[in-house]
């Protein structure tokens, strides 16, 4: 008996979470954001910063609540997930302002996160933010493991779409029925079957602190052999599921059409990656090659757009450059690497590439940007401040970083709405995010009213972003701007925790006025998916206009009209290739 006993209590240690903080961390009023701290590193603003992108996840959770819940209006929900196929699939997190549980994203998600918190992770650590960091990880992989039910087995969706979207209201009354998709050996989804075990390799490498280069500060203080072990596992098997299913490979919306929300434009990138974390997860010169063909094979050279949770291909280069360097005898060329990684970073930085700058500075991707205009941005600023220490000379690693802070800076506030893009970060920040958790409301019909204010601070939650014309309407039906997601937070934990080690300054919303958004909100209504009514130009307040330096008269009207009318042709365009 007490040999089982003991058994048992080393199982438990083994698996053991890093301890929760006593008392426990809890985001600071919005008007805190306002003050400047006293200057050192850790920056406490920082430190602040990044402990709320961190709520956000908690507040996100799906299932039976812990007792060290910290965010006390959410309640246990879901409790039924999985029930269909008499499998046990609580837990997790909802994707974005619903309830709809989804596989693909949010193992891009966390494989961005642990890939940012093996080379950043001291940043964690310094901020006292990494027991919150290892809660957050285990809720997204111990669910992930879930719903890698068997060897040849992965649960992609949880709930259907349109009966999810058609709900409006708190997490108490959820409807039902919530539906499990899987993708299998007959019917398989290569993509979500490798993102998934990059996920699982890139965690396995965080907590078997399995270090790339010491030009980095290294991983946060959560090393558990066990755990790695068990994530390891995971990542082979679902990596062998994705190159060897009978029923071949193809993207996995063709297997589960139901999973439209997140469909994937192919598997190339994902098997690539995939193999990329293993060979570094197991030290295998021939899953590096292996990768390198995958790059070759699927012509990822030619991609010159966003890094997302559904195209990995620009971080690729980064993460060959990185293992490279860090094992020559895998066989990888660290300097034609670093051409490739420089030519698409050239491309972002000095103007010549597919996306550009809007009037305020925010990096912009004609379609990817149009309904989340922050997450290609914040990526970019992650992938060239990740990439700073393997730049070839040293004026890139000057301008890398400086756009990259440019980019961390727009979205913390310098920006002509003068809005921070995190709620409870600052009192810009924005007042009504699309989560119906959130909202406190239950009309559907009528949910930018109803209630007048926000039910719930979602602290730490970064929102989709303006619009092409720097303008942010804080909507909450504008779920194009106002919107969160798993994925849109993930870059922002990952640069907030190099600010930590790194930046003695404060962000830079703790230098905003008060009521300073209220002066430059704009005019009318927004002009994309959401809504139509202010497709007829931009309409900026008057702060706006000066803002953005709008030159008054008959030449700046005759500019106006005209980025309102190529603004209306550039909606059609998209909207004619979306439908």
């Amino acid at each position: 008996m007490w040999t089982v006993l003991l058994l048992l209590l080393a199982s438990w240690q083994a698996f053991a979470q890093v301890p929760l903080p006593q008392p426990p961390f809890l985001p600071q009023n919005a008007s805190d954001g306002a003050s400047p701290s006293s200057a050192g590193i850790p920056n406490s603003q920082w430190s602040s910063l990044l402990g709320n992108l961190l709520y956000f996840y908690e507040a996100q959770r799906s299932g039976k609540l812990p007792s060290t819940n910290r965010v006390k209006w959410r309640n246990d929900s879901a409790l039924t997930d999985g029930q269909d196929v008499k499998l046990d699939l609580t837990g997790g997190y909802y994707d974005a302002g619903d309830y709809i549980k989804c596989t693909f994203p949010l193992s891009a998600t966390v494989m961005s996160i642990c890939w940012g918190a093996t080379d950043f992770g001291k940043g964690y650590d310094l901020a006292n933010q990494t027991p919150y960091l290892d809660d957050m990880l285990r809720w997204s992989l111990d669910w992930l493991i879930k719903a890698h039910a068997a060897n040849n087995t992965l649960y992609v969706q949880i709930a259907n779409e349109d009966l999810d979207n058609a709900y409006w209201g708190g997490d108490r009354d959820i409807p039902l029925p919530r539906p499990s998709y899987q993708i299998n050996d007959t019917s398989p989804g290569t993509d979500a079957a490798a993102g998934a075990a990059a996920a699982f390799a890139a965690c396995s490498n965080l907590y078997s602190n399995r270090v790339f280069s010491n030009s980095y500060s290294g991983p946060a203080t959560l090393q558990n052999a066990t755990y790695a072990a068990t994530l390891l596992e995971h990542a082979q098997q679902l990596f062998t599921f994705a190159t060897s299913a009978s029923g071949g490979q193809k993207v996995y919306q063709d297997s589960v059409p139901e999973v439209a929300a997140y469909n994937s434009s192919g598997y190339g990138d994902e098997l690539a990656i995939a193999a990329l974390f293993l060979s570094w997860a197991t030290n295998s010169s021939s899953l590096y090659q292996e990768a390198q063909g995958y790059w070759q094979q699927y012509s990822l050279s030619s991609y010159e757009g966003v890094f997302n949770w559904d195209t990995k291909t620009p971080g690729l280069p980064v993460l060959f450059a990185q293992i490279a360097q860090a094992n020559p005898s895998f066989g990888g060329n660290a300097s034609t690497w670093q051409t490739v990684a420089e030519n698409y970073f050239d491309r972002i930085v000095y103007g010549d590439g597919p996306g550009y700058q809007t009037h305020g500075g925010l990096l912009y991707y004609g379609g990817d940007s149009d309904e989340a205009s922050l997450n290609p941005a914040l990526n970019a600023a992650m992938l060239l401040t990740r990439y700073v220490p393997l730049a070839s000379t040293q004026s890139r690693r000057n301008d890398y970083l400086n756009y990259a802070k440019a980019q961390v800076n727009y979205a913390l506030g310098n920006n002509p709405m003068q809005a921070p893009y995190i709620v409870g970060a600052n009192p810009n920040s924005p007042q009504n995010p699309h989560s119906a958790m959130a909202s406190g409301g239950s009309n559907i019909s009528d949910i930018n009213t109803s209630p007048p204010q926000e039910a719930y601070i979602l602290y730490g939650a970064v929102v989709g972003g303006p619009d092409k014309y720097d303008r942010f309407f804080d909507i909450r039906g504008d779920w194009p701007e106002t919107e969160v997601a798993l994925d849109y937070n993930a870059p922002m934990l990952t640069l907030a925790a190099m600010h930590v080690l790194n930046d003695t300054a404060d962000p830079f919303y703790t230098s905003l006025k008060a009521g300073a958004y209220d002066s430059n909100k704009p005019q009318g209504m927004p002009c994309d998916a959401a809504y139509t009514e202010g497709c007829g130009g931009p309409q900026l307040s008057q702060g706006g206009q000066i803002a953005l330096g709008v030159i008054p008269g008959a030449t700046g009207f005759a500019i106006v009209c005209l980025l309102g009318w190529w603004g209306m042709l550039s909606l059609k365009r998209e909207h004619d290739l979306l439908y």
